[in-house]
């Protein structure tokens, strides 16, 4: 069975940066899109960025496009985000999700295993 752990999340100062990492384990994820949402204190959850699988074509959310940058490691069952210039309005809990995605990253619901986040704070 598939599991998914989020890791990096921390406080950071405005303008600051931090990789978050989604570890699998329990099965690969070689043929699964993994995506990235937020959840911001008193919104709803929302997409952040997605990676399909072995062909890696990507997403962003217009928020984050030219800032965040997800990115796989296959062999280490691992996808990366790496978010650079961080501002107040990207504090949330980030979360990794497996889906099915070979060429178009999954519609929300199509997600069908999420790990339980990483908090991620961004203030001076």
């Amino acid at each position: 069975q598939l599991q998914l752990v989020e890791s990096g999340g921390g406080l950071v100062q405005p303008g600051g940066s931090l990789r978050l990492s989604c570890v699998a384990s329990g099965e690969t994820i070689d043929y699964k899109a993994i995506g990235w949402f937020r959840r911001a204190p008193g919104k709803e959850r929302e997409g952040v960025s997605c990676i399909t699988s072995t062909r890696k074509n990507t997403n962003y959310a217009d928020s984050v496009k030219g800032r965040f940058t997800i990115s796989r490691d296959n062999a280490k069952n691992t996808v990366y985000l790496q978010m650079n210039s961080l501002k107040p309005e990207d504090t949330g809990i980030y979360y990794c999700a497996a889906g099915p995605g070979y060429v178009v990253c999954p519609r929300e619901y199509e997600y069908d295993t999420w790990g339980q986040g990483t908090q991620v704070t961004v203030s001076s």
